[in-house]
């Protein structure tokens, strides 16, 4: 079959890997679509550390979705045949964090496409204990995007929002427009922030009560002006760039929270006093926790969240490089999420 194999730095190959069997306790699926996420873009570009017990090559996609071809001897409530999501992070279940209820920090997770071989490939295997059947009302092309939206989930979830509260977003891409319609599903006012018109156009398609470009001299008198002066209470920065964690900090109200879930490859800074003075919290948010998929998909099966804005372009996986990582990598990306089909 074909993968997408990551060997190293700016090393990644379209090879034919054998097909792999399922275990006893596993499904092997034929996957529909995965997509790229701007994490294995920066991984590939820049190899950020992203943790965990690593060993080269893997097969990269960590959003990913299939159709169940054959399950183990031991899987008992899946069929072949069932639509399915894969839940990317498999968690120990016994350190201390597990044992806490805080799965997130877990140290001896693994995860699809990093540590574990993912699903920008023809087939991939999992355990039934981490594949959820997907309703019929979402389609097989959205589906990959429901891993996104568990970080969005989680993310709010972290935050301490309540309902009522007004809530801003920095960074109006897919993790940010998720977490958007996450914050206004939960019963926010939401303000988004990016410096593109395109994203905040469609920010305001998904939702947003407001709009404000970053890059305005004037963005936090715009985001004081919209909160009688006070600021938002929950910012969430999705963006990952150098200047938006300081721009978050901004953005909140005193005494509000604001919560940092990008990715980043380069260090901010920001002068602490900022957070000391006025007694924000600043609070991190990584990938997601068991049941937040599950919520996840929930909301997008309701119709509270909706993700067929958020698919850009479908590209076969042969064209996975040229049409998908180096397009993800140019600074004028006009894409939000790139699909791939081994079946196109």
């Amino acid at each position: 079959m074909k993968a997408l194999r990551f060997y190293g730095h700016r090393d990644m190959r379209l090879e034919d890997v054998p097909v792999p069997e399922p275990g006893s306790d596993e499904a092997r699926l034929r996957i529909s679509y995965a997509s790229i996420c701007q994490t294995d873009v920066e991984r590939w570009w820049h190899r950020p550390s992203i943790g965990g017990r690593v060993t080269e090559p893997k097969t990269v996609g960590h959003e990913s979705a299939g159709i169940v071809e054959s399950v183990g001897t031991n899987v008992m409530g899946l069929v072949e045949g069932d639509r399915v999501m894969v839940n990317n992070i498999r968690h120990c279940g016994d350190c201390y964090w597990c044992i806490r209820g805080a799965q997130s920090n877990c140290r001896n997770s693994f995860n699809s496409g990093f540590s574990l071989d993912g699903g920008l490939a023809e087939f991939m295997v999992w355990p039934e204990s981490h594949l959820i059947v997907l309703p019929e009302s979402i389609p097989d092309i959205q589906a990959p995007l429901i891993e996104p939206l568990s970080v969005a989930v989680h993310a709010v979830r972290r935050s301490g929002l309540r309902s009522g509260d007004t809530a801003a977003v920095i960074g109006c891409g897919t993790v940010g427009l998720l977490t958007l319609q996450v914050l206004r599903a939960s019963g926010a006012s939401v303000i988004a922030g990016d410096l593109r018109e395109q994203s905040l156009d469609l920010a305001a398609k998904l939702g947003a009560d407001h709009a404000v470009n970053t890059g305005d001299e004037d963005a936090v008198e715009q985001v004081l002006d919209l909160t009688d002066g006070v600021g938002a209470d929950v910012v969430v920065e999705t963006a990952g760039a150098v200047v938006t964690p300081r721009v978050a900090i901004n953005w909140t109200r005193p005494g509000g929270r604001t919560t940092l879930v990008g990715i980043h490859s380069s260090s901010a800074s920001f002068d602490f006093n900022e957070i000391v003075g006025t007694e924000k919290t600043v609070i991190g948010s990584v990938a997601a926790e068991p049941g937040d998929m599950e919520k996840g998909i929930e909301m997008v099966a309701d119709g509270r969240v909706r993700l067929s804005d958020l698919v850009s372009e479908a590209i076969s996986l042969d064209r996975v490089m040229k049409d998908g990582f180096e397009r993800m990598l140019r600074p004028e990306k006009d894409v939000y999420r790139i699909m791939v089909s081994p079946n196109m």
